[in-house]
């Protein structure tokens, strides 16, 4: 989507230059008589007359507005000033008779404020006031006084534009999440209307069928308890970044970097264990976590589901509970399996099967965290899984920083 709210103010500076161009230049023709050297004068009004309508298309928008055309732009508009002094008499001059540009130069700045902002605005105006201050020799009233209504009417254009390209940028992501939410609406209508209803009867028909209809049944009520988890939660949405009219002032869709760049929702990372077989409960807010802590906390919450399908059996049910403390994230994975004999981690751990220390307390150990195994022969296993919110290798780059 694009929109601007900058495109008016662009098109008033195009006719405001082009207008005080003509002034400038009428201006001049009245007092034609009294310049000293009027030749002086003509050949910068044919510059600054050609300039001013050859530049027409880069004041049209803020990326046709390049930081190299500003400074010739304000380079022209100051040469105009210190000009005067050549061109026309000193007592014109010392009366606070106007420069050679006269307000022509007010739109140099204005260029500089819609660009950059109040900041930009601020270092053209401090230029122009130089530039005015050595033109008169001498602080007057009516020179400082006209040098600080530009500084100031500047930068207030400038933070005008700058509070203005925040809006929009607002703007723009509210009506891509709008958009974003009716689509994932209908998409879920749809499945809800088709996939869901479909996978529903295959499971309940293979359930009275029986054999291997049985178990393709059982296969699709984890694909309908999965898909209807992945529809309730929404989808993972995509990063967007908003750029102003600078660059056109849209939304775009960008890849999420490698680094970790800011907290991942946990949810997220989880939602897609969720089956027929295994029951998932949440917070109802998001569950930030570092990107790595979280994908190594999923990775262990993986392992400990693989171990549960692997020593409890296919027909095991598992719950996954998520809590989010104030200092800390606790997942713990619960089965209703025979549970685990005594001594029986630690022979595994000595014949070098090592799934559990490496795969669930390796993960956690690197990321600050813990793992605490409970498993009671007949009564099932627990996994209780903690992680600290600001893990080791957050600290470490936040030291490096």
């Amino acid at each position: 989507m694009t929109m601007s709210v900058e495109l008016p103010l662009w098109r008033a500076l195009t006719a405001y230059r082009v207008l005080a161009m003509l002034y400038a230049v009428g201006l001049f023709a009245t007092v034609y008589d009294g310049f000293v050297r009027p030749g002086v004068a003509i050949a910068y009004y044919v510059v600054l007359f050609v300039w001013t309508l050859a530049t027409l298309p880069r004041v049209a928008n803020a990326a046709a507005c390049t930081k190299r055309f500003l400074a010739v732009d304000l380079t022209i508009a100051i040469t105009g000033i210190l000009l005067t002094r050549v061109a026309d008499e000193a007592a014109r001059i010392a009366e606070g008779g106007p420069t050679l540009p006269s307000i022509w130069t007010a739109g140099s700045v204005l260029a500089f404020a819609l660009k950059g902002g109040w900041r930009w605005a601020a270092f053209a105006s401090t230029g122009v006031a130089l530039a005015n201050l050595a033109e008169r020799g001498a602080p007057t009233r009516d020179t400082v006084h006209n040098v600080i209504l530009v500084w100031v009417a500047a930068i207030a254009i400038g933070y005008v534009v700058e509070v203005a390209r925040a809006s929009e940028r607002t703007l723009a992501r509210a009506l891509e999440i709008e958009a974003t939410t009716r689509e994932r609406e209908r998409l879920a209508r749809d499945i809800h209307d088709s996939v869901l209803q479909v996978l529903a009867m295959v499971q309940r028909r293979g359930a009275v069928i029986g054999g291997e209809a049985a178990e393709l049944g059982r296969m699709a009520g984890e694909q309908e308890v999965a898909l209807r988890t992945l529809v309730s939660g929404g989808l993972v949405p995509v990063s967007r970044v908003s750029e102003d009219e600078a660059e056109g002032a849209v939304v775009r869709t960008v890849d999420e970097p490698d680094d970790d760049t800011g907290p991942v929702d946990l949810r997220s990372l989880l939602a897609p264990y969720a089956a027929a077989k295994v029951s998932l409960a949440e917070p109802g807010a998001p569950v930030p976590l570092p990107p790595a802590a979280a994908r190594e906390l999923a990775a262990a919450v993986g392992a400990a589901l693989d171990n549960v399908r692997k020593h409890a059996g296919e027909q095991a049910r598992a719950w996954i509970l998520v809590e989010d403390e104030p200092d800390e994230v606790i997942v713990t994975v619960r089965d209703d399996g025979p549970g685990i004999p005594d001594g029986r981690l630690a022979q595994a751990e000595g014949e070098g099967r090592l799934g559990v220390a490496l795969s669930i307390r390796g993960r956690l150990r690197e990321l600050g965290g813990s793992a605490d195994l409970i498993s009671v022969p007949g009564q099932g296993t627990e996994v209780e899984l903690k992680v600290p919110k600001q893990t080791q290798s957050s600290q470490g780059k936040a030291a490096k920083r």
